[in-house]
Parts: structure tokens; sequence; C-alpha cells
């Protein structure tokens, strides 16, 4: 059963535009031409957005695939399908990758086993606070954000795994 998700490009360097093509084509197995617009926060970047459908895991191989680069910043974001949850990953320079499962409403979701692991593990509220954040990926949204703001209204350009 097919799936589908978003890969967002944020920011990336011009030269790399073209490896980050690639890169996508390859876990797609089909030809990627993005619609590449400027970047305002980040000036002399470019950002693009691609929208895809393919088999459930596809996200985070398309995740893999533009983490070779760390200089970029992006997310790619798969939807939940019968007997696969989605998942959402962020990537920031310098933070490295996160990534979350998430439901239907796009709402990322902790687990009984892990909340119950960060509830043993926290020394009072300050604690416990910090380590639901950094288990959000509070950091990497607050890093990305900017960037979002700045794509709303950019070109979507939509994809589909062949094979």
């Amino acid at each position: 059963m097919p799936t589908r998700g978003v890969v967002y490009v944020h920011s990336t360097p011009l030269a790399v535009c073209s490896h980050v093509e690639w890169a996508i084509a390859r876990v797609l197995a089909a030809p990627v031409n993005l619609q590449w617009t400027a970047q305002p926060v980040d000036p002399g970047a470019r950002r693009a957005e691609c929208g895809w459908t393919g088999r459930p895991g596809t996200g985070a191989e398309l995740a893999a695939a533009l983490r070779q680069w760390p200089m970029i910043r992006f997310e790619v974001t798969e939807e939940p399908s019968p007997g696969a949850d989605g998942e959402r990953f962020m990537y920031v320079p310098g933070r490295g990758l996160f990534r979350a499962t998430v439901g239907a409403a796009g709402d990322i979701q902790l687990g009984e086993d892990r909340l119950r692991g960060i509830m043993a593990a926290a020394r009072g509220p300050e604690a416990l606070a910090h380590a639901l954040d950094k288990a959000l990926g509070s950091a990497w949204d607050a890093e990305l954000e900017p960037y979002r703001y700045a794509g709303d209204g950019a070109p979507v350009t939509l994809l589909t795994r062949v094979g």
C-alpha cells in the first residue's frame, strides 16, 4: 500500500541543488527537477519542496540520502499508512538528524515506554520539561521555523516513486 509525504529543502547552497535532486531521484527511481527559489533567511541559499508517493519507509530513505550534505537544512515527512506509522525527519547543520513517529494529524507521538523512561530519569520538573522538549524535537523546530515561513507560497513539485 503506497504512502505519501513531502520533502522540504529549507536551505542549501546553490552548488548543491543538483546533488539534492540526484539524491531524491535515486531514492524515488524517477527523474527529479525541483523548482528552486531564493531563501530569504539565508542570502545566497535556495529552497524547494516536493510531494512524493512511494512505499512505506521511503521517508527514511530520503532523509538518509539528503543527510549526505551536512550544510543543508531539510525536513521529510511520511504519512501513516495501513500497518505503518508516519514519520518526520528534521536535519539542521551542527545539530544533526531528528526522527519522530507522527500520527494522522501530523503530531509527534511518544510511546508509553519512552514516556515512562523520561519520567523515571527526570530529577525534577525542569529536567522533565527539558527531556520532553528534546523528545519532541523542539530545538530542531525552533531553528527551522524561520525557514518554514520564508517558504510560504513557494512552488511545490509532485513526484512518484517508480517500482
